[in-house]
């Protein structure tokens, strides 16, 4: 099997980067938003908040798939001892998540749904980010620069942020920047 093998896909995000992985991917796929309620209960863990996220964007679009169409979804959240970081509410928001990540590991989950007129299917990947201590001065500098208030977590791993302040990750790379890829090429081509 192969790309040729992928049925149309449409991708319900926003995300530059989500667009971009699946272009590099060779992967041909149309762009639909529709507005959903991202709210979710609260005893859901960390994985399960973003696969649930995944699945309401998902849902959205149930009445409006044709036979061969697989719309694609994603939520990606940072989880640093067990607190949700989602998109900053602004720069001080972004300093304060920035500054909780400094020297530390957090995890970022991204949760992914793929629906076609047959069911909804989704999954999970988990990546561990281990960031160096940055100085106020760097996390100042890269909020201004690269104004990164769109992010879980208020970074992009592929920013110059994550080129200078990011020791090391456990799991997918790609993962971080927002769509598992890997995973996801091998899902698509099951269905």
């Amino acid at each position: 099997m192969n790309e040729k093998d992928i049925a149309p896909i449409i991708l319900a995000s926003k995300s530059p980067r989500r667009q971009e992985l699946l272009t590099l991917m060779n992967i041909p796929f149309r762009i639909a938003l529709k507005d959903v309620d991202e709210t979710y209960p609260e005893e859901l863990s960390p994985a399960q908040i973003a696969v649930y996220i995944a699945e309401k964007k998902a849902r959205a679009f149930d009445e409006s798939l044709t036979d061969d169409e697989i719309v694609l979804t994603a939520d990606t959240i940072v989880c640093v001892d067990s607190l949700i970081l989602g998109k900053p509410e602004d720069e001080t928001h972004a300093f304060e998540m920035l500054s909780l990540l400094s020297g530390r590991k957090h995890e970022v989950y991204t949760g992914v749904a793929l629906m076609n007129k047959s069911g909804l299917h989704s999954f999970y990947e988990a990546t561990d980010v281990y960031f160096r201590n940055l100085s106020p001065e760097q996390i100042k500098y890269y909020i201004e620069t690269y104004k990164p208030l769109d992010r879980a977590g208020s970074y992009g791993i592929q920013d110059w942020i994550g080129l200078i302040g990011i020791e090391r990750i456990t799991g997918s790379y790609t993962n971080v920047v927002g769509l598992p890829t890997e995973r996801l090429y091998r899902e698509l081509l099951s269905m």
